[in-house]
């Protein structure tokens, strides 16, 4: 049998949380942190299909953050879309979810100083052409910043 993987800071505070709620009766953000940790896990699973472009990889910390930002990007786009429909208290609770999930990507995503920093360095490796400085920023700055924060701080930098 395979042994255990280690737990990820961001797992063990997730799990550890789960209890907290449970012992609070907060089932919104009981299930919002089950749902966190089933699409860790998720990730995980399909790692093991020989099929799956990552087969094989084993999990990382940047994973689990980049499983929680996704959840997030899917309440993002899900609340225009009730609000359109006129369910507002599905969109609540698409919102509420997002804050729960913001609370743990918040401790590991740059401040716009830090991204400016990093954007600083790049251009002086790359130059000042944004076609150039963007995607190493992206990749350098991905699952700690927002890409759309980071491609504004590019541009205002490579004017």
């Amino acid at each position: 049998m395979a042994e255990a993987r280690q737990e990820f800071p961001i797992e063990q505070q997730l799990r550890k949380d789960v209890q907290e709620a449970q012992r609070a009766r907060d089932q919104l953000r009981l299930d919002t942190l089950r749902m966190a940790l089933g699409a860790i896990h998720n990730l995980e699973v399909a790692r093991t299909d020989r099929k799956n472009a990552e087969y094989g990889r084993a999990l990382t910390e940047t994973d689990c953050l980049r499983v929680v930002e996704q959840e997030v990007k899917k309440r993002q786009q899900a609340i225009p879309l009730y609000e359109q429909g006129g369910r507002t208290e599905l969109a609540d609770k698409e919102r509420q979810e997002m804050n729960i999930l913001q609370g743990y990507l918040q401790g590991s995503q740059l401040s716009d100083d830090e991204v400016r920093a990093v954007v600083a360095r790049l251009i002086e490796a790359n130059g000042k052409d944004f076609r150039r400085v963007m995607p190493v920023a992206a990749k350098e700055t991905k699952g700690r910043a927002n890409g759309a924060r980071v491609q504004q701080i590019v541009r205002e930098m490579t004017q």
